[in-house]
């Protein structure tokens, strides 16, 4: 990915489905907290995956 690009998608208003990549995580008794960043733009989150076999949830709003 281009700068120019990077920067464009970091614009006020400029908005697409997030690529989560887990940078990393740990064991907690509630379940994994996983802490991601998107693959796209680079905004952060923490999310909590309760079960193995239930998708992962936000804990945390999108951070840049």
């Amino acid at each position: 990915m281009t700068d120019s690009a990077t920067e464009e998608s970091r614009r006020v208003g400029a908005t697409h489905d997030h690529g989560w990549l887990t940078e990393s995580s740990h064991q907690t008794s509630e379940g994994l907290v996983l802490y991601v960043r998107c693959a796209r733009c680079g905004v952060r989150r923490v999310d909590l995956m309760p079960h193995p076999l239930l998708p992962p949830r936000a804990l945390s709003r999108e951070q840049r």
